[in-house]
């Protein structure tokens, strides 16, 4: 998915908060008349953001296109939204059109090496696609269970968890190229995945309308590797585990950290992780550590994982809590009381209030540590 507001991320999603995906009553459905004023906190699992100033529904890619192509050439702001669950819009909204992604169709077919390739459209929401996969047998996302949003945001941000990540997967993704205005078929190789990185994030190009994965048939996970995942199934890493064993090792550990969408719990009110996990080289991991145990003491050992080239990645969640920051800590915009990484609205925040509790977790993880945090969520007519 896209958007054209200058200086923002592309990989914006939107929906109800708990009734849709999000977690409240449902909204009355929206044709493909364009209205005004919607408020867009019904729309984002922050409960967060003002109204936009023109709103429509694209139930298909046709009408996804359409509705891109005629907000272009009205000379329009663009933001285009799917499930609203890595989002953070200003309170005063945003004055541009919205294209609310609705194109839900689903399709499967099979390789020569019996393999099977599932398309799915932008609006198809995520977790009950990794169901349905789980279910027929198709191994190769069932550790990505859980994360809210759309299929259209998944390339985007390359969304990833537990040793998974949708580039692993994708094989072909369909987008509208708003400098041509034609539509046009993305391989793996041209879509430039990285850590929570593509070629669609930090740009406006690219209009993501269908995604396909191809998976394995197979009962069987794919192989382990996620330290945690590995601890609770009581398996060794490599191993493999029946799918839905897999799918629900993951939604119990995901619950645990208020990483489910429970309309009765102010924990999940949340935009999933705010920061990224900071990767760092040799020379810049040499630096952090010293200054980790100047800070916290010579016996302190950050977690880290260093690849063969000498990166590391280190552990956001960790850095924060170690900065000062507890969960719960905050008010009206608080850390979750489950997971440091997650900044929550449990009812009466704004946007700023959101922003200002990020600011100051930043600063003091940069203070302690010589690290400054990334934001993960896209950011809509605000900075952080």
């Amino acid at each position: 998915m896209s958007r054209s507001e200058p200086g923002s991320d592309p990989a914006a999603e939107a929906a109800p908060r708990p009734g849709g995906e999000s977690g409240r009553a449902p909204l009355e459905p929206r044709g493909p008349e364009i209205a005004a004023d919607v408020p867009l906190a019904d729309y984002t699992t922050l409960g967060l953001g003002g109204p936009a100033s023109r709103f429509r529904v694209a139930t298909g890619t046709d009408e996804l296109i359409a509705a891109v192509a005629e907000t272009d050439a009205a000379g329009d702001a663009l933001l285009v939204l799917g499930g609203g669950s890595n989002l953070v819009v200003a309170d005063t909204g945003f004055a541009g059109t919205v294209v609310h992604a609705e194109s839900r169709a689903i399709s499967c077919s099979d390789t020569d090496d019996g393999r099977v390739r599932l398309r799915a459209g932008a609006g198809v929401p995520w977790d009950p696609l990794v169901a349905r996969a789980v279910a027929e047998g198709f191994s190769g996302i069932e550790f990505l269970s859980g994360i809210p949003g759309r299929v259209g945001s998944t390339p985007i941000q390359n969304v990833g968890a537990y040793g998974q990540e949708v580039g692993q997967s994708i094989v072909e993704v369909l987008v509208y190229d708003r400098r041509t205005g034609e539509r046009a078929t993305m391989g793996n190789a041209d879509c430039g995945f990285a850590y929570r990185d593509s070629v669609f994030k930090g740009g406006d190009r690219y209009v993501v309308c269908e995604v396909v994965f191809e998976l394995e048939r197979s009962q069987l996970s794919r192989p382990v590797r996620y330290a945690e995942v590995a601890r609770v199934l009581g398996v060794e890493a490599g191993a493999r585990v029946p799918l839905d064993r897999a799918r629900e090792t993951v939604l119990e550990l995901r619950r645990g950290k208020g990483m489910v969408l429970d309309p009765d719990d102010p924990d999940t009110f949340s935009a999933g992780s705010f920061f990224t996990n900071p990767v760092l080289d040799p020379s810049e991991y040499t630096e952090f550590t010293r200054r980790a145990a100047d800070y916290l003491g010579p016996g302190v050992q950050p977690p880290a994982h260093v690849d063969a080239e000498g990166r590391a990645k280190l552990s956001a969640a960790w850095l924060i809590d170690n900065a000062g920051f507890n969960r719960g800590y905050g008010a009206p915009a608080r850390i979750s009381t489950k997971h440091t990484l997650a900044l929550t609205n449990p009812g009466e925040a704004a946007t700023e209030d959101l922003l200002a509790l990020a600011r100051e977790v930043r600063a003091g993880v940069a203070k302690a540590f010589g690290i400054t945090l990334a934001n993960e969520p896209v950011l809509v007519g605000v900075e952080l």
